[in-house]
């Protein structure tokens, strides 16, 4: 499932809560009225475009955590 999004996604998707998809969507939702930046937006917009296109099951699914936590802690 983390194949669907993009690593700049998930890092964003992590600054909120992500114990649940209709909470986190509409946080997403909430703070895209307040980010001006283009690349900005375009992240925000795909990511709650893709969220709205999957399941709860398939949320649950999707491994939430900092691509760079990751990346470090694998790299050990």
């Amino acid at each position: 499932m983390n194949e669907l999004f993009t690593a700049e996604e998930i890092n964003l998707m992590c600054i909120y809560d992500t114990s649940d998809k209709t909470a986190l969507l509409a946080e997403l939702r909430d703070s895209l009225l307040e980010i001006y930046d283009p690349e900005m937006r375009d992240i925000y917009e795909s990511a709650i475009e893709k969220l709205g296109k999957i399941s709860d099951d398939d949320f649950l699914e999707i491994g939430m955590f900092i691509a760079d936590e990751f990346i470090e802690e694998t790299e050990v």
